[in-house]
């Protein structure tokens, strides 16, 4: 494998906060803001599509480690986005510092952890871990 992410490589995704991505409706909390796993999965996305074109064709990235702190409630109609950058690499691990804002100011920061994979052996992989013979054999 030749790994082509570069250090410094940036992210940028943004979305509006609708009723079905707060905490109430997906039972992390019991308020009607934007829930903090939404935060997360946004900042993954973000952090996953910034290194896509860098990868090779069969490659992709999971994500392993995230540690972000989400500082500020966000209500719903209120526009929040994610900045991710790599700040560093080390052949298959990829760090990216990130920050999530809204239209008000930052709400979330910290770091995400990913790493390259080839897809489909790591599909196969996991799938079988539903076949107790196979995965014993691991």
């Amino acid at each position: 494998m030749k790994n082509m992410i570069q250090k410094g490589t940036k992210g940028h995704l943004e979305q509006t906060v609708s009723d079905d991505i707060c905490a109430d409706r997906i039972g992390s909390g019991l308020v009607k803001v934007f829930a903090t796993p939404m935060m997360i999965a946004l900042i993954e996305r973000t952090c996953n599509e910034s290194v896509i074109p860098q990868l090779e064709p069969g490659q992709g990235t999971v994500g392993t480690r995230i540690d972000v702190t989400h500082i500020s409630a966000t209500p719903v109609g209120m526009k929040v986005w994610c900045d991710s950058e790599v700040v560093e690499v080390d052949r298959r691990r990829i760090v990216f510092s990130v920050r999530a804002y809204d239209e008000c100011g930052l709400i979330g920061e910290g770091t995400h952890e990913r790493f390259v994979i080839d897809t489909d052996k790591f599909q196969q992989k996991t799938d079988a871990k539903k076949s107790p013979s196979l995965s014993a054999k691991e």
